[in-house]
């Protein structure tokens, strides 16, 4: 699956998220990245990456 852009950068700046995601099932990251499609800016995204580690 490809990552967009935005979601790749935020990933990588933040390595517990990016282990968290890499972990899920194929159908859950692509409910995350179709997610990502709505945000609109750069600290929007850094929050949704923050926000998948902190719900868990």
């Amino acid at each position: 699956m490809e990552l967009p852009l935005g979601f790749g950068m935020a990933l990588a700046q933040n390595v517990q998220a990016m282990e968290y995601f890499s972990a899920l099932p194929q159908p859950e990251q692509q409910q995350i990245v179709q997610h990502t499609h709505e945000i609109q800016s750069k600290q929007e995204m850094q929050d949704y990456v923050q926000n998948l580690i902190n719900k868990n």
